[in-house]
Parts: structure tokens; C-alpha cells; sequence
């Protein structure tokens, strides 16, 4: 850990983009309780796809950063012009950088209430997947009772939290995943029918299980691998949601490539569905009450000191674990 004068915290920092091994666990500033912020020691930070793309240099970001949008805890500090958080408060959220640390300024507008039922480390596991899988499935577009959806994935972390809420929003599921170990965590969490693509063609495993051009919604995180056959397995004037790049990014195509079947494209990201306060906690409610009542299992893979960072990434990577994985401080 590299020394730093005037602060006890901690967290996990890039200088350079790269391979897992770029980050680092060194001494950081102490947070402040900015304007419209809230201060937090995080009990526990979840690692998310989008944490490996800012490490890998995908997006293009300034550096030195420090790791983590989003992560649980309890509010130690409130800034100025923040109503709605006191001091003890147990809060959750979603796109707080720099949440790989020991605490962390939150913008109060991304933090949540957690319910006194539900633990911190659920909580935290539930922020950016579960917040992800309601928007995906109540407006990319509105899934509908009878609707029938591909889910990619659908034994991991937000996969599985999509098919759940599919079932819940009265659709019928298809699942695909990458193992024999994953067909069960993917029925477990109620998808209809699963195929597992290492074994089987995506395209014919599909059709067998629902018939040709049978898909009104895919929900891909997967990206590069997946994306050619998605839009072939769905209906005319389908919806192909692509949200996450787990296989690599789509190459770019010119728009002409949806007119075969007249197809609906979107690439959405959460914080644009996370617009209002209203919005979030709406959301995060609903989220919330599923889990409170049983209906939403929320799945912990693997819980990893914060000095493990990288073999967090290289877990979630991997796709050998079914489920969140968490970084505790």
C-alpha cells in the first residue's frame, strides 16, 4: 500500500489501463460531504462488467481512478442542500465512483434508502443488477404478460435477475448459459426453457424450445458472440435490448442491418434511467419489496477483501461463478 500523509482510507486505484494486475490497493483522501453529498463507510462494493471496462480502457477515462460505481453502507456525513439522509442512515447506490474504498463520497441524488429487512451486503449486490433488470424489463420496452424474451446469460448476476423479473412481469423466458452447472441456477430462477450454447447452437437450440422468429424482446449483455444470432431469433418488429459487453463490443453496422425484419435497436445505460428522484426510488423500491417478499433472490457468489480486487475481476471475467461478486472493506 502506498503511503499517504493526512488519511486512513483506502481503496483500490488504476494509474494505467490494463489487465487485472493495473490496480492497486494504496491510501486515498478522505472523503467530504460536498454540496448535494453524503459520506459513507461502505460495508460492501460491488463488482459490475463496467468496473472491468473502465480498468481495461473501453471507455476512455482520466486517470489515476479509483474503482466502483456502486456499493451499501452507512451515511457518516451529510453535505449541504441534502435532504432525506441523516447520519446512521443504512443506504445503497448505484454510480458512485470511486466506490472500491474503506468510505466514499456518494452524490446523495444516486444513494437509496436500504429497508431494515434487507442486509447491506444484498443490498449492495442489488444496486446497478437489480436497478438494471427493472428498467430493462419495465421500459426497454415495457415487457407485457404472454411476451416471450431471450435472456443471454441468464445464470449470472443480472441475467438471473432479469429472468426473474420477466417471470414476474408474467413473460416467458429463455435462458442461455455456458455451462451444464449454470442449466439449474437458470431454471431455478424461473426461465422456461435453457440452452446451454456450448453444447448446443444458440439459433437451433432456441428454435426447438419456441419455433423460428418467436422472440419479441432479447436482452443481451454479452455483446460481440451473441449479437448475429439474436437478431435472427426474433420476430418481425422485435426489440433487440444490448446492454453489456461481456464477449467484446458489437462491431459498428449501418442501420440497414434491422430492416429484414423491421427490428427496434437500443443500447441503453442505467443512469439515464435513474433520471429523477422519484425515478430511483420507485425503482429501487420495487426491487426492494421483491426481495422483502421472497419474490427476487438476489445471489452472492463470492465475498473478496477489497485487496482482492483483482481476482474479483478475473472471477467476473471468467464467468466460472453464478451470481454478484463482493468486494468488503
Amino acid at each position: 500500500m502506498t503511503a499517504h500523509s493526512d488519511t486512513n482510507n483506502a481503496g483500490i486505484q488504476i494509474a494505467e489501463t490494463g489487465d487485472p494486475e493495473v490496480m492497486r490497493l494504496v491510501r486515498i483522501a478522505e472523503p467530504t460531504a460536498g454540496e448535494g453529498q453524503i459520506t459513507v463507510q461502505v460495508a460492501a462494493a460491488g463488482v459490475n462488467f463496467i468496473d472491468t471496462y473502465h480498468r481495461s480502457g473501453l471507455y476512455d477515462l482520466a486517470l489515476p481512478l479509483v474503482l466502483g460505481q456502486e456499493g451499501a453502507g452507512a451515511v457518516l456525513r451529510v453535505g449541504a442542500g441534502v435532504s432525506g439522509f441523516e447520519p446512521g442512515d443504512r443506504v445503497g447506490w448505484a454510480g458512485a465512483a470511486g466506490s472500491y474504498a474503506q468510505r466514499v463520497a456518494v452524490n446523495a441524488a444516486a444513494a437509496f434508502k436500504v429497508p431494515d429487512g434487507v442486509a447491506l451486503e444484498t443490498a449492495a449486490a442489488a444496486g446497478v443488477q437489480g436497478l438494471t433488470a427493472h428498467y430493462l424489463v419495465t421500459d426497454c420496452p415495457p415487457l407485457k404478460p404472454g411476451d416471450r424474451c431471450l435472456v443471454h446469460a441468464g445464470a449470472g448476476g443480472t441475467g438471473r435477475l432479469i429472468v426473474q423479473m420477466a417471470k414476474i412481469r408474467g413473460a416467458e423466458v429463455v435462458a442461455t448459459v455456458g455451462s451444464d452447472a449454470k442449466v439449474e441456477l437458470a431454471r431455478s430462477a424461473g426461465a422456461d426453457h435453457v440452452v446451454n450454447y456450448t453444447t448446443t447452437d444458440l439459433v437451433s437450440g432456441v428454435e426447438a424450445a419456441v419455433g423460428a422468429d418467436a422472440i419479441d424482446v432479447v436482452y443481451d449483455g454479452v455483446g460481440a458472440a451473441v449479437y448475429e444470432d439474436s437478431l435472427k431469433l426474433l420476430r418481425p418488429r422485435g426489440a433487440m435490448v444490448t446492454f453489456g459487453n461481456a464477449s467484446g463490443a458489437v462491431a459498428p453496422q449501418a442501420p440497414l442491418h434491422l430492416m429484414g425484419k423491421s427490428l427496434w435497436l437500443t443500447r441503453p445505460k442505467l443512469w439515464d434511467y435513474l433520471a429523477s428522484r422519484e425515478e430511483l426510488d420507485s425503482r429501487a423500491g420495487e426491487v426492494f419489496g421483491w426481495i422483502a417478499d421472497g419474490r427476487l433472490e438476489v445471489r452472492i457468489a463470492a465475498r473478496l477483501p477489497l485487496a482482492e480486487a483483482a481476482e474479483a475481476h478475473r472471477l467476473l471475467q471468467g464467468r466460472s461463478l453464478a451470481g454478484k461478486i463482493l468486494l468488503i472493506p
